[in-house]
């Protein structure tokens, strides 16, 4: 496969460009499946992406809209085709938060909250490994160290020389002060999260529990947009049996706006710097007293 396809993001791309067709010819989603005798779930899934395409589907789906340019039909069939494409991530089997890891490959910049644990693209790999195994208690080696490789995989974005993800994100103290492993994994964690707050890329701010309240107490969320101005950003929310994606303007708007209020809640780069420091002080200070279980 071509490097620079990414089948998630080209799934993504098409769907829009057929929900712009079918609302330039005033059809509803019902009506294109009632014409096509098929679900109105899948004109939805379709245009929102989440479905893979065919070229069949897209003949099909310009027929209705008649769509006369050859042109148009072309790369659209262009691009169902490389949508049926694999990701590098396939290559790992069954993931399930493949859609998300389509998503981020692409993206140009992330913004992430984390209220329990430290980001997946600033963890270690020891990290890594204990929170996945504590997490998923009833997954075998085999399925552990796969998730491993993969969460490893995905850091490649933030080392990338030329075209480095631009990351930011505000973590909850809790996921400091969470035990992951021993105490002293907990240190070496900690000073690589300082050591990649360095990188002219990311940037790290850490939510202290005096702040009390705040914008991220119902959880997780991250924010990812993209180089092309064509993609609408995606709010993505991780569930314990199914995910969530928001892609429309106004949830989006909303989650940028509570972001906004983390950031600034939040300690500055320097304070977050120290704050992390202080506390791994205090994990390599217990483990040599051995204090660990």
């Amino acid at each position: 496969m071509a490097s620079n396809v990414n089948p998630t993001v080209r799934r993504r791309r098409l769907g829009q460009e057929l929900r712009r067709l079918r609302e330039l010819k005033g059809m509803t989603a019902e009506e294109v499946a009632e014409r096509l005798l098929v679900s109105q779930s899948k004109i939805s899934r379709l245009e929102n992406g989440r479905r893979s395409i065919s070229q069949r589907d897209v003949r099909d789906l310009c027929g209705v809209y008649e769509v006369e340019d050859h042109r148009i039909v072309d790369s659209l069939m262009q691009m169902a085709k490389d949508s049926r494409q694999q990701g590098w991530w396939h290559a790992f089997g069954d993931i399930p938060y493949s859609v998300y890891i389509g998503l981020e490959t692409d993206a140009a910049s992330l913004r992430v909250y984390e209220p329990q644990v430290v980001p997946g693209l600033l963890q270690t790999r020891q990290y890594a490994e204990a929170l996945i195994a504590g997490a998923l208690p009833e997954s075998g080696i085999t399925d552990v160290d796969k998730r491993v490789s993969v969460r490893v995989r995905r850091q490649e974005r933030i080392r990338d020389a030329e075209h480095p993800l631009r990351l930011w994100a505000v973590i909850d103290e809790a996921a400091l002060r969470r035990r992951v492993g021993d105490r002293q994994l907990m240190r070496e964690q900690l000073e690589h999260l300082v050591e990649l707050s360095h990188q002219p890329h990311v940037t790290v701010q850490v939510l202290p529990f005096d702040m009390g309240a705040h914008p991220g107490i119902n959880g997780q969320y991250a924010i990812l947009e993209f180089p092309d101005a064509s993609d609408s950003s995606v709010v993505y929310i991780e569930g314990v049996t199914s995910d969530l994606y928001l892609e429309k303007a106004n949830d989006v708007q909303k989650y940028s706006v509570m972001y906004e209020h983390l950031r600034a809640q939040a300690l500055n780069v320097e304070q977050t710097r120290q704050f992390i420091e202080t506390i791994a002080k205090d994990y390599a200070r217990e483990s040599a007293g051995h204090f660990d279980d």
